[in-house]
């Protein structure tokens, strides 16, 4: 990112309309590159339970003309259209596109709510088991997992609780490997006081979430090298990227 080299500017929390996002993959890199600021971003759409009551109620809303969750049988299919992105990303503006997905577990009670990214996967992985095996089959695919909004958001907007992560961490945290300490507008500070790895997001559906947190990273530009800066969570600065100014 101009003026603040050697730092990486990332998004690794991204969705497009393969789930709920508004916007095309192709559409998403485009905005994203255009900036001539971003140097990595993820694309996460969400793996939903098979019962989630709010995408069946969303689907109705809509009259089944958005998606709110990849498919297993369409997963590959979604691997393969990051890939060609990918590649037209680094081609057009040099930027690093890094597959992964959001495996989101939407309960009546929302105590039991988890969401969960898993980055660089290479296969389908369900909702619909304990989070504690969703974070072992990321690490099995030698994935990246983090924690999403794992606190008690502040701004005033309609989500669901998402604390199950949070509520058991002592017997979690040893599986995951970040945390979010800031989503969209949301700082969560209790993620730092604990002192665990964290990183900054914008949980990217629509154009306007572009102006959001952001992480910035000191590392090379290559998938290897982020899973490595992100785990280690030494150069790692958390940044709100704003439209015409940064703060």
């Amino acid at each position: 990112m101009p003026g603040y080299e050697p730092f990486l500017l990332c998004d690794f929390h991204v969705h497009t309309s393969w789930s709920d996002g508004r916007l095309s993959l192709r559409e998403t890199v485009d905005l994203y590159g255009a900036t001539g600021c971003f140097d990595v971003i993820a694309i996460t759409d969400h793996i939903l339970m098979e019962r989630d009551l709010l995408a069946r109620a969303g689907r109705l809303a809509t009259l089944g003309r958005r998606r709110f969750s990849l498919t297993r049988e369409g997963f590959p299919a979604y691997l393969a259209e990051i890939e060609a992105e990918a590649a037209r990303a680094r081609r057009e503006y040099g930027m690093l596109v890094i597959p992964g997905a959001e495996i989101t577990q939407n309960h009546l009670r929302g105590r039991f709510n988890s969401h969960i990214i898993g980055l660089g996967l290479k296969e389908w992985i369900s909702a619909d088991q304990r989070a504690d095996d969703i974070l072992r089959d990321i690490r099995r695919q030698d994935g990246l997992s983090i924690a999403c909004h794992p606190h008690h958001r502040t701004t005033r907007r309609i989500e669901i609780s998402t604390c199950y992560l949070w509520d058991h961490r002592k017997e979690l945290a040893p599986l995951v490997d970040v945390w979010e300490a800031a989503n969209r507008d949301d700082l969560f500070s209790v993620t730092s006081l604990k002192h665990y790895p964290y990183v900054a997001n914008s949980d990217f559906h629509r154009g306007k979430h572009l102006y959001s947190w952001k992480t910035l990273l000191r590392c090379d530009k290559s998938w290897p090298a982020v899973k490595a800066a992100l785990r280690a969570n030494v150069d790692v600065a958390l940044m709100l990227f704003r439209k015409d100014r940064w703060a």
